[in-house]
């Protein structure tokens, strides 16, 4: 069965949302495996960079490729150049992505836009774009990071739900698609993770939550999910929950539905 350290070794990754939390804690034990050769992108360069000097390191091979998730019209072109950089990409990681802290009835349309932006369609553009030359070299993974909020809904997270169950939508159609051509996919749904995600959150302003949430607080150690997630890449599962107790809520969901909502009303969203 493989591990991380034989499946990653000498691959080259593409890790969006590598600046912090989860992203960044992948980064950090993919670069602890013999040859790998990272690409790390998010928008924020100079913890970019700190994330890349870790990297470096660890004796990877690190550069740094800042993008935008939300300019969606430049993610095409900012693909090609990404392959570019190694002449091939063999494993995306689309982590970036952004939440939401407002009750669904105060949400302007514009919020929902953007977290759909960010965090559905930038993952899609990206996918489309890399496939080909993963199935021209036969062989690529994609790994997706969705949330246990992309199996249910949750309060004061519409927009940022609707975007995550898109993305299972999406990546388990592909999932199929692809599994004759050697192309896995990978839908990650972390529960509450020691990570700033709540700090950006966008409230119904459009501005950023700014607070760190309890729950989140609480939540799983971003480096223990870290690696949590690369042992189920390397067996190439099709989905991962990762996080603490809360994960129960999704298995509460699938198989005693009517239980889920009469419990939904009790969930702290913080």
């Amino acid at each position: 069965m493989a591990t991380p350290s034989t499946y990653f070794k000498n691959r080259i990754i593409w890790i969006t949302g590598a600046s912090s939390g989860i992203g960044k804690n992948i980064a950090v034990a993919l670069s602890k495996i013999e040859g790998v050769s990272l690409i790390l992108s998010a928008r924020r360069v100079e913890k970019l960079e700190a994330t890349a000097e870790e990297c470096k390191s660890n004796g990877a091979k690190c550069i740094v490729y800042p993008i935008d998730l939300e300019q969606t019209d430049s993610l095409e072109y900012k693909t090609n150049e990404a392959i570019a950089l190694f002449g091939k990409i063999d494993i995306v990681i689309n982590n970036g992505g952004i939440s939401q802290r407002s009750l669904t009835i105060e949400t302007p349309i514009a919020n929902d836009r953007k977290i759909m932006e960010i965090d559905y369609f930038s993952t899609i553009i990206i996918t489309k774009a890399v496939l080909p030359q993963m199935i021209q070299n036969g062989f690529g993974h994609i790994i997706v990071t969705s949330s246990i909020s992309g199996c249910f809904g949750f309060p004061q997270r519409s927009a940022y739900c609707a975007a995550k169950h898109a993305m299972y939508g999406f990546y388990e159609a592909l999932d199929i698609e692809m599994r004759s051509k050697n192309i896995a996919v990978t839908i990650v749904s972390p529960g509450r993770i020691n990570t700033d995600i709540s700090l950006s959150a966008l409230t119904k302003n459009g501005t950023p939550h700014g607070e760190m949430d309890p729950g989140q607080a609480k939540g799983l150690d971003a480096s223990i999910c870290a690696n949590r997630i690369l042992k189920g890449v390397a067996k190439k599962k099709h989905e991962i929950l990762v996080g603490k107790g809360e994960l129960i809520m999704v298995h509460i969901y699938r198989k005693f539905p009517r239980l889920f909502h009469l419990l939904a009303t009790k969930i702290n969203p913080t």
